[in-house]
């Protein structure tokens, strides 16, 4: 069982539900009734239960693609680079209005880089939805459009994010014992 490796539950079940629920209200006030073509930009792997869920209650039109990028050098901390793994390969992107969905914000480096990175590809317009940020952590000046709690600096889990590839599966958001990880970081 996974849940012994969980410290404390950081965000519960519902409290996500709320979460995303007002996110997605936030969503729908600034595209309803606009000519805009949204695109809710999954990044991989992390956001991908978050994306779901934010799409299953946002109701203007949405159409989604993915991304998969890399910036985590040891596991627990950021290496300062962004890879792109899977990139965005439309021939519409010019009249794409993308809303970028990221599980959790550190350093900010990864969300400016894609930003200007979608523009630079020709994108009509592009903004940022994170479920979890850590401005104590934020390296570049980047600040999201959307965002759904402010967390302190903590390694957390569970709802899509992970550790090592484990605890995705989790319904809540969890502040991993630090001996799990620890040993990785040295």
């Amino acid at each position: 069982m996974t849940n012994r490796d969980i410290q404390k539950i950081l965000i519960s079940e519902d409290e996500l539900d709320t979460v995303v629920t007002r996110l997605a209200a936030e969503i729908d006030r600034d595209y309803s009734g606009s000519d805009k073509r949204l695109v809710l930009l999954c990044i991989l792997k992390g956001s991908i239960v978050f994306m779901g869920d934010l799409m299953k209650k946002i109701n203007v039109p949405v159409e989604i693609d993915c991304m998969r990028v890399s910036s985590y050098g040891n596991g627990t901390s950021s290496g300062g680079s962004v890879n792109i793994i899977l990139d965005v390969m439309r021939s519409d992107i010019n009249t794409c209005d993308f809303l970028i969905v990221e599980d959790i914000i550190d350093s900010g480096r990864t969300l400016a880089y894609l930003t200007g990175y979608l523009m630079n590809k020709g994108a009509r317009s592009v903004k940022t939805c994170t479920l979890l940020d850590k401005p104590s952590r934020r390296a570049v000046d980047f600040t999201p459009d959307y965002i759904g709690i402010e967390i302190p600096d903590e390694f957390v889990v569970g709802y899509g994010l992970d550790y090592a590839e484990r605890y995705r599966e989790l319904p809540f958001v969890g502040i991993l014992k630090p001996e799990v990880y620890k040993d990785s970081d040295e």
